[in-house]
């Protein structure tokens, strides 16, 4: 199973269950604890290979897919008898949670998607696919360096940068491999969800800098009936470390709104 942490709270019957990217491990929340322990009971997990979720309890699976990734997140709610939950994601983190959503709606209460991957332009396709053809040559912290740079390329993002990049050299060149061969594939299921809508209400957090993924969230949101759009004005793809009191914040708000009376 993956590592988990649980923060129990002393009466709120709410759950907010946390999703991080690939490259990334729950500690990349931190700047959301002390908000969200105060009101709710708060689950922190590392998908497989991140973090405390250690790679050689997988290393008999060559590859991943969604599928899998989605099923380990189900499985930890299920040891934990959580019923429901609401789900908050990071890039990466988006797409899972929103599978969970499309797979297990009843698990899900509200969906908070920070920095969210709904499309991948024509330069992310580019970059994408040189690192496919060249993730067996080149060690794979140039290569997750060179797309921390073109996601997050201003020097107001180099904090976030710097933790995701900090957060990489956790992971063993293998355990890259699969995930980056999984997020080169992922076009079909994004198309997926951009044509067709959820139940579960969606509020989507993004930096009014992430040029890379935002004109397709305003797009979506459009489209979409129970989606909503907020925009963080001076602030990059990793909204939650970027501009934490503005992400908590709206957070907090959207999940409140959708709880228990």
């Amino acid at each position: 199973m993956l590592h988990y942490q649980l923060h129990r709270h002393e009466s709120s019957k709410e759950f907010v269950t946390f999703i991080h990217g690939a490259g990334g491990s729950s500690s990349i929340w931190f700047k959301q604890m002390r908000a969200f322990r105060a009101q709710f009971n708060v689950l922190l997990i590392d998908l497989r290979g991140h973090g405390k979720s250690k790679s050689n309890l997988y290393q008999k699976i060559r590859s991943y897919n969604f599928d899998i990734v989605r099923e380990d997140v189900i499985q930890v709610l299920d040891h934990l008898n959580i019923q429901s939950t609401h789900m908050i994601g990071i890039s990466m983190g988006t797409i899972i949670i929103r599978d969970i959503a499309e797979h297990h709606p009843a698990r899900i209460k509200s969906l908070i998607l920070g920095g969210a991957v709904m499309k991948i332009n024509f330069r992310g396709q580019f970059l994408m696919n040189a690192g496919n053809l060249l993730k067996s040559v080149i060690p794979y912290m140039l290569l997750y360096k060179l797309f921390a740079y073109v996601i997050l390329p201003r020097k107001q993002h180099s904090t976030s940068r710097n933790i995701f990049i900090r957060e990489a050299r956790k992971l063993d060149q293998k355990e890259f491999k699969r995930w980056f061969a999984l997020v080169a594939e992922v076009n079909p299921l994004l198309k997926f969800f951009r044509l067709n809508t959820i139940k579960a209400p969606s509020l989507y957090v993004m930096g009014e800098e992430d040029y890379m993924f935002l004109p397709s969230i305003q797009k979506l949101v459009e489209e979409h009936k129970n989606a909503f759009l907020h925009i963080i004005p001076e602030c990059g793809h990793v909204v939650n470390i970027d501009q934490p009191n503005v992400f908590n914040e709206k957070s907090i708000g959207f999940i409140k709104q959708h709880s228990i009376a």
